[in-house]
């Protein structure tokens, strides 16, 4: 769990081929929009490489969050954040999803994305369940530092 801000080494990974990179879905603790999963689906199948979908969740940093309690799941929401993994199993894609809670969700998304290396991260939050300014910042963070192309829900 990411609890401070760092401001690490970058390194140039921008000629490293994406061969063997998986495509990697994320969001912010609401649905995927339906043109994201639809384009990382999409590109999934046609590279032939797994799908990550990523579910970045902001938990405050309590007592109870370090022990694992923090994070309230919404049966509802799960339903949704499950259909994308549906669909890429139904088209024979291989596919991991990851839940990841943190005081700072964009920031713990891109140290996914450092660690997981993928070839396309799809940034695919349904607009309509975010606060414009929190999506605005958001994206912005993940053009600005992600290293490997990106794809925004716009």
């Amino acid at each position: 769990m990411l609890t401070l801000r760092r401001n690490g080494p970058r390194g140039d990974v921008s000629l490293l081929s994406s061969a063997n990179r998986p495509v990697l879905l994320a969001t912010l603790d609401v649905p995927f929009a339906e043109d994201a999963t639809a384009f990382a689906v999409d590109s999934a199948v046609e590279s032939g490489q797994p799908l990550i979908l990523v579910n970045a969740a902001e938990v405050p940093p309590t007592p109870w969050s370090f022990v694992g309690y923090g994070y309230i799941e919404r049966e509802d929401l799960q339903d949704k954040l499950r259909k994308p993994a549906e669909l890429a199993q139904s088209l024979a894609v291989r596919v991991e999803r990851l839940r990841v809670c943190s005081p700072h969700p964009i920031d713990a998304l891109l140290e996914v994305v450092v660690e997981r290396n993928p070839g396309l991260l799809v940034f695919g939050p349904d607009r309509s369940q975010l606060k414009p300014r929190r999506a605005r910042r958001a994206a912005k963070k993940i053009r600005e530092r992600a290293t490997c192309l990106v794809w925004l829900a716009d």
